[in-house]
Formats: C-alpha cells, structure tokens, sequence
C-alpha cells in the first residue's frame, strides 16, 4: 500500500495508539516500531483481557490474516473501529448483507458511514429500498411506538398511566 495512505499526524497516532491499548486492558504498545508487520504474538492474548474481549479478538485475527504495520492497523482502527467495512455499489451492499443474513452470520448491522450525513442519507436512499424489494428490511410499523410495533403490554402502574 502507498506510504502515504496511512499517513497519520502524530499527535493523533499517539492517541491511536493510546485507544489501541485500552481495548487490551492498558498493555503497552509504545516498543513496537509503526512500519513493521504486526503478528499476533505482539498482542497480549485476548481471553486474558478484561475490556471488550470479542473486539480483541477481531483485532488479533485481523492481524494474523492481513499483517498490517502499527501504522495501518490504527488507520483501519480510527474508521470502522475493528468491524468489517465495506465500500460498493448499492447492489454490492445489498448483497452483501444479504448472503451474510441468509447463512446465518449476522441478524441485523450497525451501519457506521464515514461521512455524515451524506453517506448516511446515500445508505438510506439507495440501500435501504434495495433491501426492501428482498424483503429483508421494514417497509412499515405495525404500531404508532416501539412498544405497540413488537405487541409489548404497557407496564401496570407508575408513570405509564
């Protein structure tokens, strides 16, 4: 990858580097050069640490697939923060997010776009109605709340009356 992809101020890659080492219980990252390929050895194993196991762990199989340098991993990092990114055509997305609902790998997504609002509202206005076509995304609410839409009772009692 070009060296100036991943390009970082420094003062905003010590603060990387800093989140890096709260997502593995505090361990310090601070000997490990920026521009070497990671290995997973360079991480304290994820079933020890306390803080946000599963997102250790995706971290730690990111770095044993792709063997980024420091660098690139907190790049990666500051984006999607860990979790698969995708950038495609509308139908790619769609499509995606179908295969990985229909074999059971994901229930539902937690859309994360870079820019806001523009590549929110571009999810919602070329995605969304794609997903709906399949099926696969609501076209309207049975209720008027949250609660009348699942058929939860309304509490007895307090506030609620």
């Amino acid at each position: 990858m070009p060296a100036g992809l991943y390009s970082i101020p420094v003062n905003r890659r010590a603060g990387r580097r800093k989140r890096l080492s709260g997502r593995f219980g505090g361990h310090d990252f601070s000997h490990l050069p920026l521009d070497k390929p990671l290995a997973p050895e360079d991480f304290p194993d994820p079933g020890t640490v306390e803080a946000a196991r599963s997102r250790t762990e995706v971290i730690v199989g990111l770095v044993r697939r792709e063997k980024p340098t420091l660098r690139q991993l907190l790049s990666r990092l500051a984006g999607a923060r860990g979790h698969h990114g995708a950038a495609a055509a509308p139908e790619k997305i769609a499509d995606l997010s179908e295969s990985w609902f229909e074999d059971g790998a994901a229930d539902g997504f937690n859309v994360m776009p870079p820019v806001l609002p523009a590549m929110l509202d571009a999810f919602t206005t070329q995605v969304i109605p794609l997903l709906q076509r399949r099926g696969l995304f609501w076209t309207c609410y049975e209720g008027e709340t949250l609660r009348e839409h699942y058929g939860l009772d309304r509490p007895e009692g307090g506030a609620w009356n």
